[in-house]
C-alpha cells in the first residue's frame, strides 16, 4: 500500500511529535487553544486537550490522566489562553481510556464542571473502574485470552496488565449523556456530537460545520492507527463497527482534523480512505495466516502477523492489544464468511 502523509496544520507541533517532544501551547485560532498534557509510561507521551472559549469560562475536549503532573500541565494551559481550571464548564470526554477521561472528576470536584459522555461508554464505567467489579472483568478477560490460545504461563501477566494504571482515573459518573448527532449547546460554539465506536463503544468526535472543525479523539489521527479489539466490554464485531463510523466520517467536509495525539492535520477524507485501506490489508493477512495454518488460535495469528517490532519485543500490555486486535479481525471475517470457528478452549479458525 502506498503511504499516505496528511499535511500537518502546524508543522511545529508535527516536529515535536517527531522529535519526542512535548509541543507547546498553542492558540489554533481565535477563541480555541491546544494544550499537550503529558502521560506517563506511554509511547503517545501526551494528550492533546482542546480548550474552547466560552461567554463565561472554557469548555475542553477529553482531559488527560489523573496525575499531579497532567493536572499541572493542564492548568499551566489554561493559564497561556488566560484561564484557571475553575474557570472550566464543561469536559466533553470522547471516550472512557484513561488518558481522556482520567482526569474528568478532579476537574469537576475543582470547577463545577459537568461531564458527558455517550452512553456506551457510560455504561462500561463501573466494571472498569470500580474495586467492588474489577476482579469480574479481570475474569473475563482471561476467559477471553484461554479461549485466543494464550500460553498458561502468561495467561494472568496478561488479564492483570492495565491493573497499573486504574489509580490514574478519578472515577466520575457523568452529568450528561451525549446522543448521536446532539447539539452539545456550549454557547458561540456549532458543536455536535458524532457516535463513532470501535475504538471503544461510545466513542465520540465532535464537529463544527461553521468552523469546519472536526475534534476526532482517537478515531482518526495523523499517523497511527488506534486499537479496535474485542474485549470483555467491546462488541462482538468492533472492527465492523470501526469501519462502519470511519466511512461516515468522509461526509463532512472540514478544513482541519484536531485529534487526541500526535498533531493536527487537513486531509480527512484522504486519511480515511488510508486507513480503510490499511485495515483491508490486514485483513488479507490474517487470512492468509489462518489459511496457511488451518486450524489454528487467534494467538498464533497474532505471532505471525506484521508488527512494528519484534514479537518477543513487544510488552506484555501491547501483546494483549496485539491479541485482541487480532480478534477484532478475526471476528470481521468470522461475520463475512471468510473464516470460520471451531467453539473451544481454545478457539479454532479455520479457512473457508
Amino acid at each position: 500500500m502506498t503511504k499516505f502523509v496528511v499535511t500537518a496544520a502546524n508543522e511545529a507541533q508535527r516536529a515535536a511529535w517527531l522529535g519526542g517532544e512535548l509541543p507547546p501551547v498553542e492558540k489554533v485560532r481565535p477563541g480555541l487553544w491546544s494544550i499537550p498534557v503529558p502521560i506517563p509510561i506511554n509511547p503517545l507521551r501526551y494528550v492533546l486537550v482542546y480548550a474552547l472559549e466560552l461567554p463565561d469560562g472554557v469548555a475542553i475536549v477529553d482531559a488527560g490522566w489523573n496525575t499531579d503532573e497532567a493536572f499541572q500541565a493542564l492548568a499551566d494551559g489554561l493559564a497561556v489562553a488566560g484561564f484557571e481550571v475553575t474557570d472550566v464548564k464543561a469536559v466533553l470526554v470522547t471516550h472512557i481510556h484513561p488518558d481522556h477521561y482520567g482526569l474528568a472528576g478532579r476537574i469537576r470536584e475543582v470547577s463545577g464542571a459537568w461531564i458527558g459522555l455517550h452512553p456506551a461508554d457510560a455504561g462500561l464505567l463501573r466494571d472498569r473502574y470500580d474495586d467492588e467489579f474489577i476482579e469480574s472483568l479481570v475474569a473475563r478477560e482471561r476467559a477471553l485470552l484461554v479461549r485466543s490460545g494464550v500460553p498458561e504461563l502468561t495467561l494472568d501477566e496478561l488479564a492483570g496488565a492495565s491493573m497499573m494504571i486504574r489509580h490514574m482515573v478519578s472515577t466520575a459518573i457523568p452529568d450528561r449523556l451525549i446522543e448521536h448527532e446532539e447539539a452539545v449547546g456550549l454557547k458561540g460554539w456549532d458543536l455536535r456530537a458524532l457516535w463513532t465506536p470501535g475504538h471503544s463503544p461510545g466513542h465520540l468526535c465532535f464537529v463544527s460545520s461553521e468552523r469546519r472543525l472536526m475534534f476526532s479523539g482517537d478515531h482518526v489521527l495523523a499517523k497511527i492507527t488506534p486499537i479496535v479489539a474485542v474485549h470483555p466490554q467491546s462488541g462482538a464485531n468492533p472492527l465492523a463497527d470501526y469501519l462502519d463510523s470511519l466511512k461516515a466520517m468522509k461526509s463532512f467536509e472540514v478544513d482541519e482534523v484536531l485529534p487526541a495525539h500526535e498533531y493536527r492535520f487537513l486531509e480527512l477524507a484522504e486519511r480515511v480512505d488510508y486507513v480503510m485501506a490499511h485495515h483491508r490489508e490486514r485483513l488479507d493477512e490474517v487470512e492468509r495466516v489462518v489459511a496457511d495454518g488451518d486450524g489454528v488460535t487467534c494467538w498464533e495469528v497474532a505471532t505471525r502477523l506484521t508488527w512494528s517490532r519484534p514479537w518477543d519485543t513487544i510488552p506484555p500490555f501491547m501483546k494483549r492489544a496485539a491479541n485482541n486486535e487480532t480478534l477484532a479481525h478475526l471476528a470481521w471475517l468470522e461475520a463475512k464468511g471468510r473464516v470460520r470457528r471451531v467453539a473451544g478452549e481454545p478457539d479454532l479458525w479455520h479457512f473457508m
